[in-house]
């Protein structure tokens, strides 16, 4: 029997495909107008930032723009040292309310440094405006307006005659006016000995966390250069604070809060100026008449040629010395006699070292020449008494290394560290370089921020 059609699911399928019909009509345009809002949202956000740069150069802000709901901002630091000058470009990102975290650094070098131009400053500038073009390459372009340029040199400046130095640093500053980043009138200047070490101690603290958690405590940071060493940490000791010698605490603010350090330059006690002083020379002074240097602290048999600051002296060890350690270490306690502030609680203070501490460590395998490591304060005793005893039989491939490793672990001393202190030696961080260039960065782009928001 033929079935009879069923009207009613006629109508309805009629009446369904219109509904059906509008409702994705309605479903698409609805998909379009959002999606067209969160493409313009973005459009925006992207010309929020260059405008947000160029009003960053107009307020002299080093702020970037916040996109994802974080704040990204960069920083140019050179670093214009002895034998070279050195660019870090720093890339920082900020959650409203939290301190920044580093997300990149680029890092390039290139030799001479400023001071070999001393007597032609016009070619200094071509080596900077290099530098500067790797900036610019790393750098977006909305950033550039915003983004703070600084140069800060240390001992090779620091050491040339005023005149010369300042004809340098007006040239690099031409230089960097005509750059498309953010400069200000300090932009260029030479670091006294306290602000390396306290800008160390920004960047060791940094990069350990120790700032971002307030009353975390902090970790000291040592540093022995050629010419000076630094030794900087946060006293948490009334008794430090209430001895310590003037011109030894220097005050620093960060993060809306003040930190009270206890830092110190010592001039004269970097470990070539060190040098120099054990084998009875003058700084800046050719040895009288061309006179043979000698030292206790050289092998009895060794003679030989040594260059520091652009002078040659003639070397040699003293004849027939007996027991070479005993007689090294009295001529370096004369040296050191007197000249360094003793400390109680530095025992007490986690604390990192550097430069020539994390190289004669590696020299004589204390630590790992590229991972670094811990050692104790004695460890350096053990390893001069062991040099210095086996020096005349097996000389060592440097003639220095006797002499060094007992300066050291006696400048160690004198600091008031006791022999079984535990020291931390590392070039990097979370793979970051502890150089004192990403602290003096951070703080000046810190001391920015707080000049345009002096209330925040």
């Amino acid at each position: 029997m033929r079935k009879i059609p069923n009207n009613g699911n006629l109508k309805m399928t009629k009446v369904a495909y219109p509904l059906g019909l509008f409702i994705c009509l309605f479903i698409y345009v609805a998909y379009i107008k959002w999606h067209w809002a969160s493409a313009t949202q973005a459009f925006f956000s992207i010309t929020e930032v260059a405008s947000g740069a160029r009003r960053g150069q107009q307020a002299h802000s080093p702020l970037g723009t916040a996109t994802h709901g974080h704040e990204v901002f960069y920083g140019i630091m050179f670093d214009a040292g002895s034998t070279g000058t050195r660019v870090h470009i720093f890339q920082f990102a900020r959650q409203p309310g939290e301190t920044p975290t580093l997300t990149h650094e680029t890092f390039k070098a290139l030799k001479p440094g400023l001071s070999a131009y001393a007597d032609d400053v016009e070619k200094s500038t071509s080596g900077i405006q290099e530098l500067l073009d790797v900036a610019k390459k790393d750098v977006p372009f909305d950033f550039w307006k915003a983004t703070p340029l600084v140069l800060k040199a240390t001992a090779g400046l620091r050491l040339l005659p005023g005149e010369k130095a300042q004809k340098l640093l007006q040239k690099v500053k031409e230089v960097f006016k005509a750059s498309p980043f953010l400069v200000g009138d300090d932009c260029v200047s030479i670091m006294n000995g306290t602000d390396e070490g306290v800008s160390a101690w920004i960047t060791v603290n940094f990069l350990t966390g120790s700032l971002k958690t307030p009353g975390r405590s902090s970790v000291g940071m040592l540093d022995l250069g050629g010419g000076s060493t630094q030794i900087t940490f946060l006293p948490r000791v009334e008794d430090t604070l209430q001895t310590s010698p003037p011109g030894y605490l220097t005050s620093l603010q960060m993060f809306n809060r003040t930190y009270k350090l206890y830092s110190y330059s010592y001039l004269g006690l970097g470990l070539m100026s060190a040098r120099l002083a054990i084998l009875g020379g003058m700084e800046g002074k050719p040895a009288e008449d061309g006179k043979e240097l000698v030292s206790p602290c050289l092998s009895p048999g060794f003679t030989g040629e040594w260059q520091h600051a652009e002078i040659t002296y003639r070397i040699s060890g003293q004849k027939a010395a007996v027991n070479l350690h005993e007689l090294c270490a009295s001529r370096v306690s004369e040296i050191l006699r007197n000249k360094v502030h003793r400390t109680e609680e530095v025992k007490d203070v986690d604390f990192y070292a550097f430069s020539y501490y994390y190289d004669l460590a590696a020299n004589v395998g204390l630590i790992d020449v590229e991972k670094g490591g811990s050692l104790v304060v004695g460890d350096f005793d053990i390893a001069a008494k062991y040099v210095c005893r086996t020096a005349e039989t097996h000389p060592p491939g440097n003639p220095f290394l006797c002499m060094d490793l007992t300066y050291i672990s006696l400048l160690l001393q004198e600091f008031g560290f006791p022999e079984n202190k535990v020291l931390k030696l590392t070039r990097k961080i979370n793979n970051v370089e502890t150089s004192w260039a990403l602290g003096a960065i951070f703080h000046y782009i810190d001391s920015l921020r707080r000049q345009k928001n002096p209330a925040s």
